[in-house]
């Protein structure tokens, strides 16, 4: 392969029957496989933590997830424990409710708010916008909009949605945010091939269940 997949990949599990055995494993297998991260649900961060300690793999977690419209304040104490429990990495779902009503005013508070409490705090932030439920403009939108807070990372999905992540969607953030901000594709990636047609379209991250799998298909030259 042509570049180190590994580094692109957030191993994920997000499923609200997640156990600790789930997560040890997700861990043995970020740190076998090198992958940039694991993502696990704020209840898990303080296990990911441990099992990850001494290695370069970060810890990464949700906020406001799956659906975004959780309040202000609601975020805001996810944050607080998130970061006390020592994630590295915090993946928002902006408030969608908000988007779809033309709040933007709503949504600008949020992101100034949450980008300014995870950046004191020395970590990262990664904005989910849906898109596979945005029209071209609102995904615009958001690139413009959340582009001046110098939020880490906008990511496309949380998989839960009725479609994830698309090269269309992945081109058109490119298009439309500066270089500095960069892009996680997220939901529905279970090849190798689609991961590399989303590297390929502008993405830095992917977030995927299927990562082992991914990886092997790199390896074997997929």
């Amino acid at each position: 392969m042509s570049f180190n997949i590994a580094a692109y990949i957030d191993h994920t599990i997000l499923k609200p029957a997640t156990t600790t055995a789930d997560v040890e494993k997700l861990c043995a297998e970020a740190i076998a496989g090198n992958f940039a991260a694991v993502c696990v649900p704020p209840y898990y961060i303080r296990t990911a933590k441990t099992l990850l300690e001494g290695t370069e793999v970060k810890t990464a977690t949700v906020i406001g997830f799956p659906f975004g419209y959780s309040t202000l304040n609601a975020k805001h104490a996810e944050i607080t424990q998130a970061i006390a429990d020592g994630a590295d990495e915090l993946d928002m779902v902006h408030n969608i409710a908000a988007l779809k009503n033309g709040d933007w005013l709503v949504l600008k508070e949020e992101i100034k708010t949450c980008t300014e409490m995870i950046h004191r705090a020395g970590k990262k932030i990664k904005v989910i916008i849906e898109s596979g439920i945005l029209t071209d403009e609102e995904i615009i939108k958001c690139c413009e909009t959340y582009a001046p807070y110098n939020v880490n990372f906008m990511k496309t999905s949380t998989g839960y949605a009725d479609a994830g992540a698309s090269v269309h969607a992945v081109q058109l953030m490119r298009s439309h945010l500066p270089e500095h901000i960069a892009i996680k594709a997220s939901g529905g990636i279970r090849t190798f091939a689609f991961a590399k047609e989303l590297i390929d379209a502008g993405a830095t991250r992917i977030g995927a269940s299927a990562s082992v799998k991914i990886l092997e298909e790199a390896q074997a030259g997929a």
